[in-house]
């Protein structure tokens, strides 16, 4: 894949988040089906269905990336209607992505950038852990230089 469409596909992803009052990051059902390049709800809903069975066979609750909210579209002649819409937290879009056709484009990028964001996370936590270790063991050697000191 071409460099410039990675940059498009990930800032795009990105761009679309949002966030609660409480601060909590999500992204709208309806945004992502548009950027995992599907052109009808109830496909991406199977595929919705499919990350909703991942997520509770992992352990964790439905309930906690996956709520179900209704969103106002415009209708022709000023008139409007709501349609359901989810708000999904980066995990159900992770597994939104994982379940998705792997043939579209837009999957297999997604399914790339999360896994890139993984390992990203994965070596800032090692790099954390090797900080904190070196730190305690500074700490260690200074107290033991003190009490050789007090010894002798």
């Amino acid at each position: 894949m071409k460099q410039e469409i990675i940059e498009h596909l990930a800032s795009d992803f990105e761009s679309y988040s949002n966030h609660t009052q409480s601060g909590v990051e999500f992204w709208f059902g309806r945004d992502l089906q548009y950027l995992l390049g599907y052109s009808e709800w109830r496909n991406f809903n199977n595929v919705i269905n499919r990350a909703k069975t991942a997520c509770e066979t992992a352990g964790h609750l439905i309930v906690d990336h996956f709520v179900d909210v209704n969103k106002t579209i415009a209708m022709p002649k000023g008139a409007s209607k709501e349609i359901p819409d989810l708000m999904l937290s980066r995990f159900a879009c992770y597994l939104i992505a994982q379940s998705g056709i792997p043939q579209k484009k837009p999957i297999a990028f997604e399914k790339n950038y999360f896994a890139v964001q993984i390992r990203k996370y994965e070596i800032i936590k090692q790099r954390i852990n090797d900080w904190e270790r070196l730190h305690a063991r500074q700490k260690l050697s200074l107290s033991e230089k003190e009490l050789s000191g007090l010894i002798c």
